[in-house]
């Protein structure tokens, strides 16, 4: 189990970047880590995970998912940002095997969210 700390969230203008950070508490060692994120009254939309076994990503266009192991933190650089990415982002972890990587219950822990909006 790992606790997690997302960061870097705030407002930007459509067309800007953004990188979020997620800090894991406990060592992410043979985690796979995920971005999700949420807008009220919608379905929770998965973004992209990578996997620990061989650094391997799925999902992703505009974004990009990463992760620094000694600095024990993933991230998720956002680029050409738009309204419709306003949401409240989350990182999430699983211990590593087979799961469905797109769906949130199969992770085993998360962190409290942050807010990114998109203004036009």
């Amino acid at each position: 189990q790992v606790q997690l700390v997302e960061s870097g969230g705030g407002l930007v203008q459509a067309g800007d970047s953004l990188r979020l950070s997620c800090a894991a508490s406990g060592r992410t060692f043979s985690y796979d880590m995920a971005w999700f994120r949420q807008v009220p009254g919608k379905e929770r939309e998965f973004i992209a995970v990578i996997r620990w076994s061989d650094g391997n990503t799925y999902g992703g266009s505009r974004f990009t998912i990463s992760r620094d192991n000694a600095a024990n933190t993933l991230y998720l650089q956002m680029n050409r940002l738009m309204p419709e990415d306003t949401a409240v982002y989350y990182c999430a972890a699983k211990k590593s095997g087979y799961f469905f990587y797109t769906r949130g219950d199969d992770y085993d822990d998360w962190g409290q969210g942050i807010q990114v909006t998109v203004s036009s």
